[in-house]
């Protein structure tokens, strides 16, 4: 016999908690990155600050985190290989006061959030604009069966 799942069952509940042990170590290992990898972090942080801002404000909204931190993440990318190729402490503060590599950045960002709100009315539309072309392909398949068999048939089959 199978059981239906319970909602308080340790199978459904699939969060994933850190203790406090692993929460220090992680903590550790980001001071650690931060201090041994000046430049990157500091491009990375003034450039994922949108992405931040969503993990703040709306941390259960996985599609609209993933869409807008993955667009982000590819504009920050760009700066961020100038960094891979001349590894200076002066790096980080050429690149986040050159307006246009900020303007990048963010406007990955701005992007995957138009996406991420505009796509679904796309999609509405793109699926009535569909339907409505199906509707019309019955409705003449159904003008050309009223032709060969005659109106009076068809409204006796209708009834």
């Amino acid at each position: 016999m199978i059981k239906p799942l319970q909602k308080n069952s340790p199978s459904s509940k699939n969060k994933f908690q850190l203790n406090l042990a692993q929460k220090l170590l992680l903590v550790f290992c980001i001071i650690v990155l931060a201090f041994s990898s000046l430049p990157i972090m500091v491009v990375l942080f003034i450039g994922l600050l949108p992405t931040l801002t969503i993990i703040i404000t709306d941390p259960k909204n996985a599609y609209k985190l993933t869409i807008v931190g993955c667009l982000n993440l590819s504009g920050v990318f760009i700066s961020l290989v100038r960094i891979f190729n001349q590894y200076a402490a002066g790096i980080p503060v050429s690149i986040i006061g050159n307006i246009f590599n900020i303007i990048i950045m963010l406007g990955f960002a701005a992007i995957g959030a138009v996406l991420y709100y505009e796509l679904p009315s796309l999609f509405i539309a793109i699926y009535k604009a569909s339907s409505q072309r199906r509707l019309h392909s019955i409705d003449n398949k159904l003008e050309k069966l009223t032709q060969e068999w005659g109106n009076e048939i068809i409204s006796g089959i209708m009834k």
